[in-house]
């Protein structure tokens, strides 16, 4: 099926309004953010009806809220609860070598527990350790580069993309090839990150600001420690439904997973519904096993959870017709070599849901019919292209709020904790300014 380029009109304007809203009439949009993004939804919805008709949007429609949007949204509120219920206290003050150790340690758990679950446990310390400094968005910026994104490059634990390569063949492990293009980004990144903190912090202290704790020094206690439990929890419901749709106790008589059927051609699978059972049983056990102190030290609320979980009904909706292109044209492109994979990955992973874009050209390079490569369920992948591929999906969805879901999320977070964050072309600038420079990089060393 031939799909119009202007059904995506309601994907551009919904962009549109996420970046202009706040800048341009702040007030309105704050008051009228949801309605704007069910309008955008719905208008995307009935320009899609005479193309595909009502019975097909309507299964679209289906198709995206429960496999696509209730995974994602539920995930997020899983790490949000579990995490909003662990709190570090100490004697540790925001400095720029504790946030050099601080975005280390995120970015090397983000491919354990996912960019996700490091970035709401990480998160809520970076931001109380620098509750005392004045300019502190540049610190969340870096935050989500590396720790929101760059990290997850490790696993398929680290980010959906490659956890869907695992789910196709893609061995476990293969993910650390991309160790040494994580380490050099983590090093330039952090290079350029310590004089830019070293002299907002040099500016702070010139200006009387000191932390709120009489001498800093390095101790730190955690508490509420037990709910590590319930995001291990968690990570395995992640994995579970990776792993349990290959299983023929999950299968139909067809093969593909079994589940219950909403619609004629849209199904709710059981590995979905365990996943999602595991997960709020996660939140749920935090939540009763942990002192409602904890939550009150967090400075813990709805709010962001509940903007991030409107926001994106509106753009999972909205972007069905670009990512309907990208299907159609995507293995047309002919790209060949790996630097076209990673730009062309990157590129689109920056708006798109960097899931299904990665598919896309993970499938193209595996219908190149390449004599060797990586064994996978689409083809053998070439090693270099299948590295361009996923670097270009986990790195690149650091360009923008909206590239990897747990960007938006931090920044909801850090607003609500009353830092300021740039607005969505803002953060644009950083990314241009410090992410690209680095891609080229990568672009030269490793996907010539």
């Amino acid at each position: 099926m031939n799909v119009p380029v202007w059904l995506c009109i309601p994907f551009a304007g919904l962009l549109a309004c996420v970046a202009l809203g706040p800048v341009l009439f702040s007030e309105w949009w704050e008051k009228n953010e949801p309605k704007a993004v069910i309008a955008w939804a719905c208008a995307a919805l009935a320009l899609c009806v005479p193309v595909l008709g009502a019975k097909q949007t309507a299964e679209l429609a289906a198709e995206t809220l429960l496999n696509d949007y209730v995974s994602f949204i539920v995930l997020l509120f899983g790490l949000y609860c579990v995490a909003g219920n662990i709190t570090f206290e100490g004697d540790l003050a925001g400095s720029p070598r504790v946030n050099i150790v601080l975005l280390t340690m995120g970015t090397l758990l983000s491919s354990v527990i996912g960019t996700t679950g490091s970035s709401m446990l990480m998160i809520r310390p970076v931001i109380k350790m620098n509750s005392w400094r004045r300019h502190k968005g540049h610190i969340m910026i870096f935050f989500i580069f590396l720790v929101s994104n760059l990290g997850g490059c490790l696993t398929p634990l680290g980010d959906p993309p490659l956890l869907m390569g695992f789910m196709r063949g893609v061995p476990f492990f293969w993910s650390l090839h991309l160790f040494a293009p994580m380490l050099l980004n983590m090093i330039v990144l952090s290079a350029v990150f310590y004089p830019i903190d070293l002299h907002y912090y040099r500016r702070d202290v010139m200006r009387g600001r000191r932390p709120d704790i009489s001498a800093p020094g390095t101790e730190l206690k955690v508490g509420g420690a037990h709910n590590l439990i319930f995001i291990v929890m968690i990570v395995s419901a992640v994995i579970a439904s990776g792993v349990l749709p290959n299983l023929s106790a999950f299968q139909d008589e067809t093969g593909a997973a079994a589940g219950i059927r909403v619609m004629e051609n849209v199904k709710l699978t059981y590995p979905a519904l365990i996943e999602i059972a595991m997960i709020l049983a996660a939140a749920w056990l935090s939540f009763a096993t942990t002192n409602p102190e904890n939550r009150r030290k967090n400075h813990f609320t709805w709010a962001s959870i509940r903007e991030v979980a409107v926001l994106f009904i509106g753009i999972f909706i909205t972007m069905q017709p670009a990512l309907m292109l990208l299907r159609e044209y995507g293995g047309k492109m002919a790209l060949t070599k790996p630097w076209e994979m990673f730009w062309a990955t990157g590129a689109l992973s920056s708006f798109l849901d960097n899931t299904p874009t990665y598919l896309v050209f993970l499938t193209a390079a595996g219908a190149l019919g390449e004599p060797a490569g990586v064994s996978t369920s689409l083809g053998l992948v070439p090693v270099r292209l299948l590295e361009a591929v996923s670097a270009g999906a986990v790195f690149m969805g650091a360009n923008t709020y909206i590239g990897n879901a747990p960007n938006f999320m931090v920044k909801s977070i850090s607003e609500e904790n009353g830092v300021s964050m740039p607005s969505f072309f803002g953060y644009m600038k950083w990314s241009l300014g410090c992410l690209v420079p680095v891609f080229l990089l990568d672009m030269l060393v490793f996907f010539r």
